[in-house]
């Protein structure tokens, strides 16, 4: 399969080759330690990293038969194992990479070292699709350490015997852009294009039942319009690349989440076959989509193509925050006919957002809509009779790609907080009026009862203080989180805890899903809270941490995560989903907490006047 590390696609699109690679190596063990013995393959048994002759008691180690192993030929594949035969799966097993990542023997692309590289720091222009018209380079020039000034069409870059000397030398420099019409535009023109366009045509991604006939029959019309901003990965580490080139051939180390992609990306910027490049894949400081389109090392290509000599590349974090490729900023209008007993008869959604398909150049999506663009609205599981979702790609020049949980990071809080809204109208409990809707829906009603039970569902809290509950699909798994929250008279939002529970139908190993639900809880709440990319003139305003803020341990509530298993042939993905239901939970709580109902994000744009 696909050598990807992206869509949580690890265990969920692989499960079965792995299962069949291990019967497989099992039985090819068992007949290889019978022929030493030359003893019947039925006496033998493979167990506990031994083939054991169970008459006998001899046995080998697998190490001992691997080659034997490997050079045997079955006349057909062996069963796999059911999930009731199943000895480590479900269990939790140390992971053999926490040791050397706490230890810091862990080799993370930023710590290659390699005989005779140079450090280059690089400042591409600011504005996305401009291009480098000049630079003047004397005043790097004759710097202590400073090799060279390499102009590329985008960006310029110095090159140094030491990576702070090559940094500093690049800040002496004064690039002269040429950033067309693009450096005129700003976020508040985006926010209206994305409003603007919610009044156009729509491109049908769904349309069960009559939708107009239901609104033309009066009643309750519940109509709100939700937005969510650009966002970036913030990844600890920032990008960088080291590589060295030859004539015939390229090593590339860096952190990559599609190492075959990488393949395909460095000969294109090198010129060299496929098969004369190697890739070093080490440990990447965080992923979460940006490390799957390597820029960093496309660049330090083009550079080591004017040095002459094997270059590692870093991009600072004023780089990383400022030439991200952006979770894409999105509009939406919903408008509801809710019935005589408060449930909905009838949904109308319009999507406005940018294609991260055709901005990655992946697809054109000449059918107008494409699957992460719709995810949560498309296949919203709950019982609707009419229910119509439009969708009209738009994109700007700010590049935007994969963040994690994708589509489902804003479409989650769309839906969810707006299912909240729902359920207020009606007058009805959040957690009783989705558990109405999604009747006779055992896996997710699963997941719903459990966070449910676990939080404390109803129990009352104190003033200023509130629940909020959401519960989504996301890569084949039901995610559901119950949020509390404490609100101050001065409107500052703490989260205290969030209670998750996932049904992924099976699980591997629950202390890395545990870990997974954790990260995606936090890295999703980093989003609800503060998470924001503008632009002005063009370019990002965002450069650091100290203006694209990020959860730190004091800001992180408790977090509880359970599992709501429904077994079956569903293997769901888990690094996506525990990002997708935070933010409307959050949000939700503070509705409950303050009256305050938040229809965009980040919250701390929210003017909250205090408890409700």
């Amino acid at each position: 399969g696909p050598m990807t590390t992206v869509g949580s696609r690890g265990v969920r699109t692989s499960w079965q080759m792995l299962l069949q690679a291990g019967a497989s190596a099992r039985v090819r063990l068992v007949q290889a330690a019978a022929q030493r013995w030359k003893v019947p393959a039925n006496e033998c048994e493979a167990a506990n990293s031994k083939v054991v002759h169970k008459t006998s008691g001899r046995s080998f180690d697998y190490g001992a038969l691997a080659a034997e192993a490997g050079a045997i030929k079955l006349d057909k594949e062996p069963a796999i194992r059911s999930p009731e035969q199943f000895k480590f799966i479900g269990k939790s097993v140390p992971r053999l990479d926490t040791p050397l990542k706490i230890n810091g023997t862990a080799k993370f692309a930023i710590d290659t070292q390699i005989p005779g590289m140079v450090y280059a720091a690089i400042a591409a222009c600011p504005v996305f699709g401009g291009k480098l018209k000049s630079v003047d380079d004397t005043p790097a020039k004759g710097r202590r350490g400073v090799l060279q000034v390499v102009k590329l069409d985008n960006a310029v870059a110095v090159v140094a015997d030491r990576f702070w000397r090559a940094k500093e030398a690049l800040a002496l420099l004064k690039p002269e852009w040429d950033t067309g019409e693009a450096g005129k535009t700003d976020s508040a023109q985006f926010a209206k294009l994305y409003r603007d366009t919610l009044d156009g045509p729509m491109v049908s991604a769904r349309n069960d039942g009559n939708v107009d006939a239901e609104f033309a029959k009066g009643g309750k019309i519940v109509e709100a319009v939700y937005e969510a901003p650009h966002l970036a990965h913030a990844t600890m580490e920032p990008l960088n690349a080291t590589v060295h080139l030859e004539s015939d051939k390229l090593d590339v180390w860096l952190g990559s989440q599609t190492p075959m992609g990488s393949i395909r990306q460095a000969a294109a910027a090198s010129g060299l076959k496929p098969e004369q490049i190697n890739i070093h894949n080490c440990f990447l400081g965080g992923g979460f989509g940006r490390r799957s389109i390597n820029d960093e090392m496309r660049q330090a290509i083009l550079v080591a193509k004017q040095v002459g000599k094997p270059v590692k590349l870093v991009w600072t974090r004023e780089e990383d925050v400022t030439q991200d490729r952006y979770r894409p900023q999105a509009a939406v209008r919903m408008k509801t006919a809710l019935g005589a007993n408060g449930m909905p008869t009838a949904f109308d959604a319009k999507i406005a957002v940018g294609s991260i398909l055709r901005s990655t150049g992946i697809n054109k999506v000449e059918s107008g809509v494409e699957a992460q663009a719709v995810e949560g609205f498309a296949n919203i599981p709950y019982a609707i009779p009419s229910l119509r979702v439009g969708c009209m790609l738009k994109n700007t020049h700010v590049p935007v790609m994969f963040w994690r949980s994708v589509g489902s990071s804003q479409n989650a809080f769309f839906v969810e907080s707006y299912i909240d809204e729902l359920a207020h109208a009606a007058g009805q409990d959040g957690y009783k009026f989705r558990r109405a809707l999604l009747a006779g829906k055992s896996d997710f009603l699963g997941v719903l009862d459990k966070i449910a039970e676990k939080s404390d569902w109803g129990k009352p809290l104190g003033q200023g203080r509130g629940r909020g509950i959401a519960i989504h699909e996301c890569y084949g798994s039901i995610i559901g989180q119950v949020a509390e929250v404490t609100v101050s008279h001065k409107g500052e939002v703490r989260v205290d805890r969030v209670v998750a529970a996932v049904d992924c139908g099976h699980v591997v190993n629950p202390g890395i899903v545990e870990a997974q639900i954790q990260s995606g809880v936090i890295y999703g709440l980093s989003a609800a809270l503060y998470g924001e990319i503008t632009i002005k003139d063009g370019r990002v305003e965002q450069t650091n941490f100290d203006s694209y803020q990020v959860v730190t341990l004091a800001d992180t509530p408790k977090i509880e995560v359970y599992f709501a298993l429904s077994g079956g042939k569903k293997w769901g993905g888990i690094g996506e989903p525990g990002t997708a239901a935070t933010a409307p939970a959050v949000a939700n709580a503070v509705f409950a907490a303050t009256g305050t109902r938040a229809r965009s994000l980040p919250l701390k744009n929210v003017k909250l006047v205090g408890p409700a």
